[in-house]
């Protein structure tokens, strides 16, 4: 064994050790967010209820109904852990900068507390956003595809389930345009990339809007393709805005 052959070693387990230690310090955020977020279920679940309000009014006859003994148990986890996963944002986010950081140099550092700030502003925009204009309109149409001739007796499990992956995913693809602008300035990518690979983002937004989309009906994936394609064409305008400015020079005077 060489007598580097130790100390090449050494950086890697450290690096694991480091990372161990992050992983843990953002599960713990999780988790107490999580406790957090347990006291307030009531509230949570009578808001994500609200939504029923808008298929009521078009005369549809909406109900919730759990089919199975720890289905009530199995939503309280799950609203406890999507809501602590929101309170803990900043923490994991931290901790994730914290580890990359040290291999970055010190003007790219410096975006280290814009980054977090806008990251959890966007998010909180992004399930904003389709609490407020994407479910207030999918959930009725979907609900009275079949007119009014159908009672709707919803799973509660179910239906939690799916406001909070559309919730979830709304949040996510928000951070498109801060990740953009986060990008051209440690120059990783700039507006002139991002156009140039326009049709191959629309293309994979499509297949992962597939994919996170829990129904398989092309308004649901319409629903979900249609904010991220505009959230990419705001991220390249974002990157151009972002882009250095080349330095002016004096030009000479003309002979």
């Amino acid at each position: 064994m060489t007598r580097g052959g130790p100390q090449r070693v050494l950086p890697v387990l450290e690096h694991l050790e480091e990372l161990r230690n992050r992983l843990i310090k953002s599960v713990l955020a999780w988790f107490v967010g999580a406790i957090v977020a347990y006291l307030a279920v009531p509230t949570v679940l009578q808001a994500l209820q609200h939504l029923l309000v808008a298929a009521r009014a078009t005369g549809q006859s909406v109900n919730l109904a759990y089919l199975d003994v720890t289905e009530p148990l199995v939503t309280v986890f799950r609203i406890s852990a999507f809501g602590g996963l929101i309170l803990a944002m900043p923490v994991i986010v931290y901790q994730a900068w914290g580890f990359v950081a040290p291999g970055l140099t010190a003007t790219e550092r410096r975006w280290a507390v814009p980054f977090i700030l806008s990251g959890g502003l966007a998010f909180a925009a992004g399930a904003a956003f389709g609490y407020l204009v994407v479910l207030p309109v999918a959930i009725p149409f979907l609900i009275g595809f079949l007119g009014t001739e159908v009672q709707a007796v919803l799973s509660l499990g179910r239906y939690i389930a799916q406001v909070i992956t559309y919730l979830l995913a709304f949040g996510l693809i928000f951070e498109l345009p801060v990740l953009a602008y986060l990008l051209t300035k440690i120059g990783v990518v700039n507006a002139a990339f991002l156009a140039r690979n326009r049709r191959y983002a629309i293309l994979i937004n499509v297949i992962v809007a597939a994919i996170i989309t829990p129904t398989v009906d092309p308004f649901n994936l319409f629903l979900m393709a249609g904010p991220m394609i505009v959230l990419y064409e705001i991220g390249i305008v974002v990157s151009r805005l972002a882009a250095p400015r080349p330095a002016f020079r004096e030009q000479p005077d003309a002979l």
